[in-house]
């Protein structure tokens, strides 16, 4: 696994790190185009020490790993979803138990040079055309994880250089993203 970026990052944020960092690799080994998707984040080490049968269910290097670090972090994906009309409303419906330490979800959008937003109609249907056909639109897949502890950790694709050596990563690039993933940890 490819370590993000900053050696600076305390061990826990080095896991949530390597987590989202993983879980974006993951997710865009799909393609674009990809549904909202969902996951808990829970500690592998007392995952191990609850349930010894994980063992069987995980490759052999992460439960090596895990044995040596009680900060790793495995993640589950969570399917069946509630249906929602938004991402909002989708995470509003999330409440987590405490056994998961963290959380992460990974969307796509589309931005705009701050130009292009100004001319942007007020009409929804013109403003989707407008948006759509736009030549200097960016679609973008945005990963965000959050732990109940505060670290955060994003990773940001664009399908213009859709490539694991082109992922910017950081504690805080996408805050409204990053507070609304954190809101379902409350």
């Amino acid at each position: 696994m490819t370590r993000p970026i900053a050696s600076n990052l305390s061990t826990r944020q080095r896991s949530l790190a390597d987590a989202v960092s993983e879980i974006e690799r993951h997710v865009s080994s799909g393609g674009w185009d990809g549904p909202i998707r969902v996951f808990a984040l829970i500690a592998t080490q007392e995952a191990l020490a609850a349930d010894p049968d994980l063992a069987q269910q995980l490759p052999a290097q992460t439960v090596e790993i895990a044995l040596a670090d009680p900060e790793h972090l495995t993640s589950v994906e969570q399917e069946d979803l509630p249906a929602a009309e938004s991402l909002e409303d989708l995470l509003g419906s999330i409440q987590w138990p405490v056994t998961v330490v963290g959380c992460a979800v990974v969307t796509e959008r589309v931005i705009l040079p701050p130009s292009a937003e100004e001319e942007l109609p007020s009409d929804p249907t013109a403003a989707l055309t407008y948006v759509n056909n736009h030549p200097d639109r960016q679609d973008v897949r945005m990963a965000v994880g959050v732990m109940r502890s505060g670290e955060t950790w994003c990773a940001i694709r664009t399908r213009d250089n859709d490539s694991d050596t082109d992922v910017a990563h950081g504690p805080n690039l996408v805050p409204g993203l990053i507070a609304a993933v954190t809101s379902t940890l409350e």
